[in-house]
């Protein structure tokens, strides 16, 4: 059952290479635009209400993913393909990229409206007066966080729990990304679901911020830097996740990271992460893009080689 679930693990961070999400019937979409149907239902300005809320939303995914993956369990290629599927459609490292390589053309053109309209499709910053290298900023530091969240997490979790660790993280993720926020909606209601997403992503993040420090030689960057910039700038962030990733990429990329960003009308000054680095330019969102390929690599190499040395049952399982 491990080696079934090695290959299928790495015949999905394949499939995302080559494909990259699908534009219409994406799944995590489908799963979205229920979760957001079931929130405009089960709303109260509630701890209470919202984790009755997050415990549905993820609940249900995990049981019917449980499920199918008990059916396939009596045939290894059932099993393989189903894991390699989940894999693909819960992975969005190629993705990612894309978004971020099409945020620097715009800003390599100086089209900057279209920079601004396209930051959200990276994070939920509010873009309105951004210039170009605050936006190269935003975008490098997304590609770093999301390294973590879209692409070591999952893999990290479907290494441990199968299909139903791929798709319950991904709600996780998911619903986090939609209530998990400090305003005036979501404060109480989107506890649960951003403590829950903490929670899943405590690991994961530590690895991502571990595996920057080999791969910045994959951007012409010093692992001994990114190790030491990670080691001191780690928690001067607010998330006890994100610091993690960012500050391994500062010093890997030599840039420096952090600051004040705005959300929803809220202004939130972050610690500083790598204060000796240069400030991001359009350039380095490519290399971003390039260390966080090298990572995503490293990560399924190391999770796929742990499933594989973890089998206990052999193909047959």
């Amino acid at each position: 059952m491990r080696r079934t679930r090695a290959t299928g693990l790495a015949l999905g961070v394949l499939a995302d290479a080559l494909l990259a999400d699908p534009r219409r019937g994406h799944p995590v979409a489908g799963f979205g635009r229920a979760a957001a149907a079931l929130e405009r239902a089960t709303w109260r300005d509630s701890r209470a209400a919202g984790a009755r809320y997050t415990a549905l939303a993820v609940g249900v995914p995990v049981v019917a993913a449980a499920f199918l993956q008990r059916r396939a369990a009596g045939s290894s290629v059932a099993a393989t393909a189903l894991t390699a599927v989940a894999t693909w459609a819960v992975l969005g490292g190629t993705s990612l990229g894309r978004e971020a390589n099409l945020m620097a053309r715009h800003l390599q053109v100086g089209d900057l409206p279209a920079a601004r309209d396209r930051l959200s499709h990276l994070c939920a910053r509010d873009p309105s007066g951004l210039g170009e290298k605050d936006l190269a900023r935003a975008t490098v530091e997304s590609v770093a966080e999301n390294t973590g969240d879209a692409v070591v997490a999952p893999l990290l979790w479907g290494a441990v729990a199968g299909v139903p660790g791929l798709v319950g993280y991904r709600a996780v993720n998911t619903l986090d990304a939609m209530v998990g926020y400090r305003n005036e909606r979501y404060r109480s209601f989107g506890w649960a679901s951003a403590r829950l997403d903490d929670v899943a992503n405590y690991l994961p993040a530590r690895l991502t911020g571990l595996l920057t420090v080999p791969a910045a030689r994959a951007v012409g960057g010093c692992s001994r830097q990114a190790a030491a910039v990670l080691a001191a700038d780690r928690r001067d962030h607010p998330s006890p996740n994100a610091g993690w990733c960012e500050a391994a990429a500062a010093g890997a990329l030599d840039v420096r990271l952090g600051g004040t960003n705005i959300y929803s009308g809220a202004t939130e000054t972050r610690g500083t992460l790598h204060a000796a680095g240069r400030e991001p330019e359009v350039a380095d969102i490519g290399r971003a893009v390039r260390l966080s390929r090298a990572v995503g690599l490293g990560a399924a190499a190391l999770t796929v080689l742990a499933t594989v040395l973890t089998d206990r049952q052999g193909w047959s399982g």
